[in-house]
Formats: structure tokens, sequence, C-alpha cells
């Protein structure tokens, strides 16, 4: 592609952010003009989501570092990506096909339906001399194997984020994952050229392994990386994850094992015990992903590993590595393929080099055909600058479509004088329908009103059985040797006063009632003249029932079971809250008389209004 006068490269990692601006001169060099890395607001990121914390990060980095360049490379994390390699089918001459085989490929091993993602691949030959036993001929011209990486990642993760950088009015040029650019970045680096190498990138969130091997290539994302370390620690002492965070960066290193001295600090010791564990568990799944790339790849044993990520920088790492890999391992610094402008503080340059390794990556693809190129643009991208191009088509079709109203506008006016006279004519005749249509609605009201005093008179004929159905109730569920001396119907608000002054008694005088302390007895009860009261309707919720029964030697039974006869009525609430003593005291009457006294009130399951 043409060359451009700058670019702004992005790298979206799982923590970090991280930017730089390359120019392009006209001797073929790549020249780093400023660059940028900060840390996402790990708050923002559990609140609001990724997309936010990357907005809020990229604007606030565009702004202090006045980036200018206008046309974006960018590359995603491996976590959030899924990349696989895999052997095609000899296909001969029909190259043609390739595409229809990975697709096939792909939808057998990718975990997520294929309309919700993107997805590109590269195809990969793998050259090998075939050779037979030394009684038989060497084979010179080798056999030629075919494979295909695929990269598959979710669609609404990147065109979330893509959204934000073409908002600020940038171009987005390409899209890869973070591995794609690391291998292009270590194959301009001369790694894993001649033999087979790897690189391996200890970030926050995960590790990536990256295998290069004349021409191959093979990435295996790890989830053992610095936020393990951290979380580890946070265990281990009891505090939150950002004072683990803290402790790691202060106090971090990779024990050494064995016969070495610990520190003399017994923090430092326990941290860098934490560190070796989990760096273990990697070195662990290193050797498994080195020999599955062996046995199910074909893939031959790396010579040699590069170092790479914001949590490789640990003291001791790249010792334990060779230590436990038994192989020479080194940081990788990229950096050697770039001039760096005088501008750029080489010193803090330093301190980040062994991060921006993608960012070298994405520069590449500017100037050079790298080895792995990757497309995962988001269709909505696509159809947005699509649009953008047809704009000038759109604005000849609304000049046209202008024209021809107007033209439409001219003969419409011509009828338009016709239909308002037209429209007069009718507007007559439109008062008059207004006017018989008021009629109707005026008779219509009357006719709702006269209903709903019809139905309002309808209900109170037919409560005239309710009480009736209900002394026929009591009749039946009272026991023998119980005689009710008064039923009185009560509203909700009477039953909170009939509470209080129960509870006012019961203190005062250890709950013994006379009969006219409730009123007098009668059906309705009241004892009040009805001839001075207005007639309000209330709604009865409750029953107050007093009576007495025979004093026997089973008296209180006779009362319970008289309760629980009104709980299993159909009329009564079933429940305890809906009975309610108010006195269950005895007394003897005069002579020998020997009865006993009771109050209830017994909530209605259907309030009667009266």
């Amino acid at each position: 592609m043409a060359k451009n006068d700058s670019i702004l490269a992005i790298d979206i990692g799982g923590n970090s952010l991280k930017m730089a601006e390359f120019s392009y001169p006209d001797d073929g060099t790549i020249v780093l003009e400023r660059f940028a890395y900060a840390e996402y607001d790990q708050e923002l990121v559990e609140k609001e989501g990724m997309k936010e914390a990357f907005s809020v990060l990229y604007h606030r980095l565009i702004d202090v570092k006045n980036f200018s360049a206008k046309h974006v490379r960018l590359s995603l994390s491996g976590q959030s990506a899924f990349i696989r390699l895999a052997k095609l089918p000899p296909i001969g001459d029909k190259e043609s096909q390739v595409h229809h085989i990975v697709e096939y490929e792909a939808r057998q091993t990718v975990p997520f339906p294929m309309d919700e993602v993107i997805w590109d691949y590269q195809l990969l030959r793998h050259d090998k001399n075939v050779e037979d036993s030394e009684e038989e001929e060497e084979i010179s011209d080798g056999s030629s194997d075919m494979e295909a990486i695929f990269i598959v990642i979710k669609s609404d993760f990147v065109e979330e984020l893509a959204a934000v950088i073409e908002a600020s009015g940038r171009e987005i040029v390409s899209i890869e994952v973070a591995p794609t650019a690391c291998f292009n970045a270590g194959r301009a680096n001369g790694i894993g050229i001649n033999e087979s190498e790897m690189i391996l990138n200890i970030g926050g969130a995960c590790s990536t392994l990256i295998f290069s091997d004349s021409g191959r290539i093979f990435v295996r994302n790890i989830p053992i990386a610095g936020n393990a370390v951290t979380q580890q620690i946070a265990k281990e002492f009891k505090i939150s994850f950002s004072d683990a965070e803290e402790l790691k960066r202060r106090h971090g290193f990779v024990a050494l094992g064995g016969a070495y001295e610990e520190p003399d600090s017994e923090v430092a010791a326990t941290v860098s015990k934490i560190v070796r564990n989990v760096m273990t568990r990697l070195h662990g799944e290193i050797n498994r992903s080195v020999n599955v790339y062996r046995s199910q790849h074909e893939g031959t044993k790396p010579k040699k590993m590069y170092l790479s990520g914001g949590s490789s920088i640990m003291e001791f790492t790249q010792r334990f590595f060779h230590e436990k890999m038994r192989i020479p391992v080194e940081y990788f610094n990229a950096f050697s393929v770039t001039k760096v402008a005088d501008e750029v503080d080489k010193v803090e340059l330093n301190d980040l080099a062994h991060m921006f390794i993608e960012i070298i990556g994405l520069s590449l693809r500017q100037v050079t055909e790298c080895p792995i190129e990757v497309s995962l643009f988001p269709e909505a991208i696509k159809r947005a600058r699509e649009i953008k191009a047809k704009k000038p088509y759109f604005y000849a079709c609304c000049a046209s479509l202008l024209l021809c109203l107007g033209i439409t506008l001219w003969g419409v006016e011509g009828r338009l004088t016709y239909d308002e006279k037209r429209v007069k004519v009718a507007g007559k005749e439109v008062k008059s329908t207004q006017a018989m249509v008021n009629n109707v609605s005026r008779a219509v009201g009357k006719l709702n009103l006269q209903k709903s005093q019809y139905d309002d008179a309808l209900a109170i004929v037919n409560m005239r059985k309710r009480w009736i159905q209900l002394l026929q109730e009591l009749q039946k569920v009272v026991p023998d040797r119980v005689w009710l001396t008064s039923i009185k119907g009560i509203t909700d608000a009477e039953n909170k006063k009939e509470e209080k002054r129960t509870t006012k008694r019961n203190r005062a005088g250890g709950g013994l009632f006379a009969e006219n302390d409730f009123g007098g007895g009668g059906f309705g009860g009241g004892g009040r003249s009805r001839a001075k009261t207005a007639i309000v309707k209330r709604n009865i919720t409750w029953l107050k029932l007093e009576g007495h029964t025979l004093v026997l030697d089973d008296d209180e039974l006779l009362v319970e079971q008289l309760r629980n006869a009104l709980k299993k009525s159909k009329f009564f609430a079933d429940d305890d809250d809906g009975i309610i003593d108010e006195a269950f005291k005895g007394y003897k009457g005069q002579g020998k008389d020997n009865i006993r006294y009771f109050a209830l009130r017994v909530q209605l399951k259907d309030p009667i209004e009266q």
C-alpha cells in the first residue's frame, strides 16, 4: 500500500494502553516520534467496562502527547482472541478452495457462532526435507505441507473499541492481535529465521507464548501472568488487590530456590516465593506447549527464548527460565529496526522497551510486507466507509429528488385550489355531523351515569344476603354448650380502637370485663341511637363476637374448638392473626350458675359494605 507521512500505532492490552507515532522518511527508515504508556483505572473497568476505560485513557494520552497522525494501526490483546494453527489436507493445484477448507476448519473449532465474530486466516507453507533410511537414497527436493493460522475475535468487542478511535477523527488502517504483531517484530529482528525460537510475553492478565520456527508460527495464550502473582499476594497477606500490586512492584522478584540465602525482609521473602510458585506453574504450561507443538504440529524444539511484557522484568526472571528451560534466555529489544527521534525521552523509553514489541510490529506493516498480515476489520466500519464513499452520489440523488419534487409541487398547486373548494363544502357537512356526535356523546354520558347508579344499587341488594349467610355459618360452627350474646360488625379502624381498649383494660384490671363493657349486645351492636346518625358507607372487615360457655373441665377447649371452626370457615380468615381474643376470663354468676364469658374479634375474608 502507499506510504503515509505518519502512523499512530496503538496496542490495547489487558491492563494497559500503549501508543506510539512513527514517521517514514524517504530513505525507508522508521522513526519513532513520540510514545505513551498508561495503565487502566481498574475501578473504572469493573464499573463501566473496557470501552469506557479505554476511551478515557485514549483521549487523555492523545491530549497529553499531542499525537497528530490521522491513520491508525491497531492491535488487540491476545487474551480476547482465539488463535489456532491448522494443518490443511493435501489440495494439489486447488488453492482456490483453500478459503472454504479453512472456513470449515474454523467452524469446527471456534467456540462462538460465526455470525458473532470477525475472523481471518493466512496460509503458511511448511517445507521439510524427507530422509529415508541409510539403505535408501536421500530425496533432496523435499515435500511441502500447507498450514493455516486463523484468528477469531468477538465482533462487538472490536467494534466498541474501534468506534472510539474513529469518533476521534482518525482512520483505522489495520486491526490485528498482539501475538501476530509480536511475531512480525521478532522476524524483523531475526528471531526464528534459521532455527526454532520462541517469545514469551508475560503480561498482566495472561502470558502469550509465540513459536517462530523458520517461517512457521504457533501461538498459545496461557492464563498465568502478573495478575496471578498479585492475587496470591493479596490472598497470602489478606490485603486488597491494589495494595498487593504495590507490594509486588516494590518487593517482587523470583526466589532463587535451593541453598540461596533468603532476603532479610520477611515480606520480600514471602513475595519472592509466591512469584517463584507462579513462575513454576507458567514453566509447566510452557513445557506442555512445547510438547503439543512438537507432537501435533511436527515442530522442532526451541533453541532460544526471548522475554517481553510488563511482568517479565521482575528480578531473576531471566535466570529462572534459563535454569528451567536449559536454553539461552534474553530480553527482546525490538527497537533495532527503528530510529528514535531526538525529542524522545530515551531513559523512559528504555524502561518501557520490553512492552513495546507489538507497537514495533504494527509500525513495520506500513513499509514492508510482514510474514503475518491478517485483517480483523469489523463489518460496521466497512459499511460506514462505504457509505462515506457514496456520499457524493447521495447528494446528487438528493438534488434530483428536489428537482422532481419542485415539478410535482407545481402540478399539485393547481389541484390544491380545486380541492380547497371541495373542502369548504365538506366542512359544512362536518359541522352538522359534529353536532349530532355531541348529542350522542351527551346521551351516552347520561346512560353511563344511570348505569353506575344502578350498579351501586345492585351491589347493595346483593349484600342483603351476606348477614344471613354469616348468621347461618356462625350457627353451624358454634359448638354445643357455647352461645353467642352479641354479634357486632366493625371496620379496620374500629378494630384498632378495640385493640387499644383491650390492652388498656388488661393492664388496669387483668382482663375481667362486665358485659356492658362491650357496648351492650345485639346484632350490629353500638348502643347508639341511629335516628341522629347520618348514613355513611362502612366496610365491615371484622365481626366482634361475645358469648358464654358452661364452666366445665373442657371449657377452654370449647372456645378453642370455636376458633378452629371459624378458621376453617370460608367466611373468615384462616390464620391466627385473623382471630383475636379480647378476654377469656371466667366469672361465676349469681346463685349456683357456673358460666364463663368470652369475646373474640374475627376478620372477614370478604368485607361487607353497609
